[in-house]
């Protein structure tokens, strides 16, 4: 099968919601492929959204998969706060994990990027805040932290909001080429964050609790206080 005429025209202009001034590209035998910036990247840039061609699968429905396909949603899912898991159709799935990751996710389904991408460098996200199953030890980087938990949300989310806070101000005075697929609700949101109308909110919202602990209800409470 291959694309139409039309539908290749138009491959650029639709092919994903991942920053557009990125590829996938071949890391290393270790790592495999990852997400690299081809232009630079400015810090406060919005280097993902989450969209309605994401596919969101329940436990249940994961559960009643084969295992074939239950391996292929551990290997390139996140879970969310409601504990589905969210398959990205677009390269987002390929973007590596990094202690001292260049993009930070939010609590409003977008992530951004928290310092200056250069070119060539890969765009990385911290796997300790995408709600993980069950542990795993990353690859070196020469960092204190060597495993991500399933409740790395819980330890550093204070640590993540801070470096959230630093660049969420530049939004607004950036390029933005994802700002098409935030709807005007949202963006209106993000002006009134920056201007202080409203309060952003903790990343750790984005936390799945599957055991419905005391402390992490009382850890979430505090942070809404």
């Amino acid at each position: 099968m291959s694309l139409s005429p039309y539908l290749s025209d138009k491959k650029l202009k639709i092919q994903e919601m991942i920053h557009p001034h990125s590829e996938l590209k071949f890391i290393s035998n270790e790592i495999g492929y990852g997400v690299v910036a081809t232009q630079f990247i400015p810090a406060g840039t919005i280097t993902w959204v989450l969209d309605r061609l994401d596919r969101e699968f329940s436990p249940k429905e994961f559960q009643a998969m084969e295992p074939l396909y239950q391996n292929i949603l551990d290997t390139y899912t996140f879970r969310n706060n409601k504990g589905n898991l969210v398959l990205c159709w677009d390269n987002g799935r390929y973007v590596n994990h990094s202690f001292n990751s260049n993009c930070l996710t939010t609590a409003y389904d977008f992530e951004i990027a928290i310092r200056d991408i250069q070119v060539g460098e890969q765009l990385t996200d911290d796997y300790g805040y995408l709600n993980i199953s069950s542990p795993f030890r990353a690859f070196e980087e020469g960092t204190r932290r060597k495993v991500v938990y399933p409740d790395d949300l819980v330890k550093y989310h204070k640590v993540w909001d801070n470096k959230i806070k630093k660049v969420f101000h530049r939004i607004t005075s950036v390029d933005q080429p994802l700002r098409q697929v935030i709807d005007d609700e949202q963006w209106k949101l993000i002006e009134d964050i920056i201007q202080g109308q409203s309060q952003l909110k903790s990343i750790f919202s984005n936390y799945y609790n599957d055991i419905n602990s005391t402390d992490v209800i009382e850890i979430e409470n505090s942070n809404q206080g």
